[in-house]
């Protein structure tokens, strides 16, 4: 398929191997579209991305952004209107998760940095994308990728789970606005994906649970989900394809679950 022919997408946080962003551009480098890679340091990993997206057809821009900073946001969106002419697609994927610690025990600096990053990050590029879809005057979407924890609490994690659930509401807050601009504005809440950051809250979150080990926890994570296994970072762009595409035009404001039946609120 190429739905998204001629149309680009950038994906923030989409630099690390194995991530959620590389998955999502991946699915739409498969169906056409011009890529973005963007990470906090275009390094070799994130070199090793975008060859591999050109090595499916699909043209690829890789542009460095601290989403933390809005001025890095606005140049991020800048850059790749100047390589293809606009922004189409909008990812807010960007995310920090590994600052795990008891409530009582979390560091002021590390609630400001998960936030800043999580939550600021995701509005300064909701911001810096809208504007450019509005001046190109042909609507788009944004997708926010969200989690799991955006509907439910978890232990040890308050500046995350804070900041997914804000995220909802920056969703919902963007989709009243931006409608009338053909823009729709989404979430999409995976529940645990083992990326580099799932892996790290593995190894913790198995040992403050008491199990042998992380193979023992994942076994547990997929006895208890109604399709019998965690959830994989095509799941996750296979949700943001479908958001992207013209059947979901008259979709807005919503978080969707993608959680094999694990979250169902």
């Amino acid at each position: 398929m190429a739905r998204f022919a001629g149309k680009t997408v950038v994906v923030t946080g989409s630099g690390k191997d194995k991530g959620l962003g590389q998955a999502i551009l991946q699915r739409f480098a498969e169906e056409g579209a011009n890529c973005v890679v963007s990470d906090r340091e275009i390094d070799d990993e994130a070199r090793a991305i975008a060859d591999r997206l050109r090595a499916l057809g699909a043209s690829v821009e890789t542009i460095a952004c601290d989403v933390s900073d809005a001025a890095q946001c606005t140049a991020l969106v800048d850059g790749a209107v100047a390589a293809f002419g606009s922004v189409d697609i909008f990812v807010n994927n960007a995310g920090i998760g590994f600052m795990m610690k008891p409530l009582l025990e979390v560091d002021p600096v590390d609630w400001a940095t998960v936030i800043a990053v999580n939550l600021s990050g995701a509005f300064y590029a909701t911001q810096a994308a809208a504007r450019a879809m509005v001046a190109h005057g042909k609507g788009g979407r944004i997708i926010n990728i969200a989690s799991q924890a955006a509907k439910s609490a978890f232990p040890h994690l308050p500046a995350y789970v804070s900041s997914k659930h804000g995220m909802i509401g920056l969703t919902r807050a963007s989709a009243i606005e931006l409608g009338a601009h053909a823009i729709t504005v989404n979430a999409v809440c995976p529940n645990h994906v083992t990326t580099g950051l799932g892996a790290q809250q593995n190894d913790y979150f198995a040992k403050l649970l008491g199990f042998a080990d992380t193979d023992a926890y994942l076994a547990n994570m997929a006895h208890k989900n109604p399709m019998g296994r965690p959830g994989k970072a095509t799941d996750t762009a296979a949700a943001c394809a479908w958001l992207a595409s013209d059947e979901a035009f008259y979709v807005t404001g919503e978080a969707i679950n993608v959680s094999g039946g694990e979250e169902m609120h």
